[in-house]
């Protein structure tokens, strides 16, 4: 390719992948608002809200350290410790001290329990309604493994720098 501009050679998308890119930039814009949008009229929460609640629910003894809980709702600590402050104030999240350490643990209550119960049913039918209604079993392997692939990717470009400030 010619250089741009006087800049580096760019090595630009082919016909395919800007189809894929501009197929996946569109998904990436409309599915987080519908289920944002699904999980406030029908839990009255945001879909991250949801997410964290899930995630507490999933894991041992509905309890995760927060450093933890937040790579797994992919999120900044910052970020989670805030959801984690307002989830503690509507009595679904309890914080507990690791012992021998600064770290905190996120704790479900019962009350989050019973929240995340409550909430779980609509949302499944949101997400089957949004995603999978519409693919075969071979494409919802297919999903995953180009999903778990892009995440590497990801994480491998991040990790150089890539998309950081």
């Amino acid at each position: 390719m010619e250089p741009v501009d006087g800049t580096e050679q760019v090595n630009w998308l082919d016909d395919d992948e800007q189809q894929a890119w501009q197929t996946l930039v569109a998904l990436l814009m409309r599915l987080p608002s519908a289920l944002d949008t699904q999980t406030q009229r029908d839990a009255d929460m945001t879909h991250f809200d949801y997410s964290v609640l899930a995630q507490l629910s999933l894991a041992p003894e509905n309890r995760l350290q927060l450093a933890v809980l937040a790579s797994q709702a992919n999120a900044s600590l910052s970020r989670l410790s805030h959801v984690v402050t307002k989830m503690e104030k509507a009595g679904w999240v309890e914080r507990e001290a690791v012992p021998g350490s600064r770290a905190s643990y996120a704790v479900l209550t019962d009350s989050g329990r019973a929240r995340i119960a409550e909430a779980a049913p609509c949302h499944v039918a949101a997400v089957r309604a949004l995603v999978f209604d519409g693919l075969r079993p071979a494409q919802v392997r297919q999903l995953h493994k180009l999903g778990s692939a892009m995440l590497t990717q990801l994480d491998k470009a991040i990790a150089s720098g890539v998309g950081r400030a």
